[in-house]
């Protein structure tokens, strides 16, 4: 038995890059920060604060959902699996890039305005947000090879 499973909570490094391929499918792209905070132990070491950044993926109706909604700054919880994939450069080198495959988002935090809510609905159901609906929370109705438990 394996799992594949990540769960993020971070801030958009830049709004998505977003794609409408053949047949219909949309793909959006962007980076997410995730910040450890720094500490000092009890022998006096400070621990510098450290930040990881990570290539999210998201596909058909999660993808137009960030587009409408997800902008640079914004902080975001997200669920995926983590896929990793190769090419070869323009000199020949093979290089690998390693991304999150995101089937569940929901967005934190502030929106424009300063309003604390956010819209909530299926992937393939975007819609307006308005003031009174809770933290939005999107999933993907793509079938999926997560373990059915």
């Amino acid at each position: 038995m394996s799992v594949n499973k990540v769960i993020l909570v971070g801030n958009v490094g830049k709004d998505p890059e977003v794609k409408y391929l053949d047949k219909g499918n949309v793909v959006a792209s962007f980076s997410l920060a995730t910040t450890e905070r720094g500490y000092t132990t009890s022998a006096g070491v400070v621990i510098p604060e450290r930040t990881e950044w990570h290539n999210i993926v998201m596909w058909r109706g999660l993808a137009e959902i960030a587009e409408k909604y997800v902008k640079k700054g914004s902080q975001i919880y997200l669920e995926g699996k983590i896929r990793t994939r190769n090419y070869d450069d323009q000199n020949g080198v093979k290089r690998y890039v390693t991304e999150v495959f995101a089937d569940n988002m929901q967005l934190l935090g502030k929106r424009e305005g300063g309003d604390h809510s956010a819209v909530q609905a299926p992937a393939h159901e975007a819609s307006t947000p308005t003031a009174h609906e809770p933290a939005a929370d999107f999933s993907t109705n793509a079938p999926t090879d997560d373990l059915p438990f």
